[in-house]
């Protein structure tokens, strides 16, 4: 599988994220982009009663317009394309370069940033309160981390910007009400970038958005990773698409191939590491989805 290059890596583990370029064609950028205009229509979850940190300011009333506000959660079940891309060629190589084989799919998401002088940005670290105050060391394995693809065109400042403070995922940082870091505080980079590429950043590192007055929303699809262990965001149970995944997938988005005992998410099925890495050995039969206590999602296609 592809690795980092030893600049790559040393982005990584001083600054706690990455900037790939080009990673999605144009082609998939408009694709992308128009799916994203389609499933704002469809019944879906997304965060609005939420009143907290980010959630608290912008109103989160269904909105249909393509430029308007959008934070949609658990795209698998719309589109196979959204499958596929939990375990992108290429980009998934190096994600499992920096977190290991031992890894789960715990989140997808799509976000719209609207043009707006009513949003200020806001900046947080993920996974709640208390993983803000779990940290590794430089040469660890994230808990978690995010592949976050642009798919518009961000230039400039306060457009929107994926806004990040560099090195931030080492150190502690403030966050008191009075001192809440901001994407305008001291230390933080507003990145700028183009429409197919994508940002992998650890889940300790303080970032968020920048506010938006380009006069254009901003549209980016977002993948979550996390250890094993850890638990996941969007579905407590093997979602029912996994009859549409590859075996990888599956691994992916919890099926271990075997029904759940103590320890699962602990102990790692044998296979564990032939089937992230796609060794082609792996044997089909052998990973077929246990449809013993898979949850029911709703159809949304």
């Amino acid at each position: 599988m592809q690795q980092l290059t030893q600049q790559q890596r040393s982005q990584w583990s001083t600054d706690g994220y990455l900037h790939l370029q080009g990673v999605l064609s144009p082609e998939e950028v408009e694709f992308f982009s128009a799916q994203l205009d389609r499933v704002r229509t469809l019944p879906g979850y997304e965060p609005s009663d939420l009143p907290r940190g980010h959630y608290g300011l912008l109103p989160h009333a269904d909105d249909l317009a393509t430029e308007g506000f959008m934070d949609r959660r658990h795209l698998l079940d719309y589109d196979q394309s959204f499958i596929d891309l939990i375990d992108r060629p290429g980009l998934f190589d190096l994600i499992v370069d920096i977190m290991g084989p031992y890894l789960l799919l715990s989140m997808s998401q799509a976000i719209v940033r609207p043009a707006t002088k009513a949003f200020p940005g806001y900046t947080h670290t993920d996974g709640g309160e208390a993983l803000r105050y779990v940290r590794v060391t430089e040469t660890s394995r994230p808990i978690a981390m995010k592949a976050m693809y642009l798919l518009s065109d961000v230039e400039g400042t306060d457009s929107g910007n994926f806004t990040v403070f560099p090195g931030s995922h080492m150190r502690p940082f403030p966050d008191d009400a009075e001192r809440w870091p901001t994407p305008h505080s001291p230390g933080a980079a507003q990145l700028a970038g183009k429409a197919g590429d994508c940002y992998l950043f650890a889940h300790s590192l303080w970032h968020g958005p920048a506010p938006n007055y380009s006069g254009k929303a901003r549209k980016t699809i977002l993948y979550n990773y996390s250890q094993m262990f850890a638990r996941g965001y969007d579905f407590e149970l093997v979602p029912d698409v996994v009859d549409k995944m590859t075996p990888r997938q599956r691994r992916l988005v919890g099926d271990m191939g075997h029904e759940f005992r103590p320890g699962s998410f602990f102990y790692a099925p044998r296979d564990q590491v032939a089937v992230i890495m796609g060794d082609e050995a792996v044997e089909e039969s052998a990973l077929a989805p246990t449809r013993v206590g898979i949850g029911a999602g709703a159809d949304r296609a």
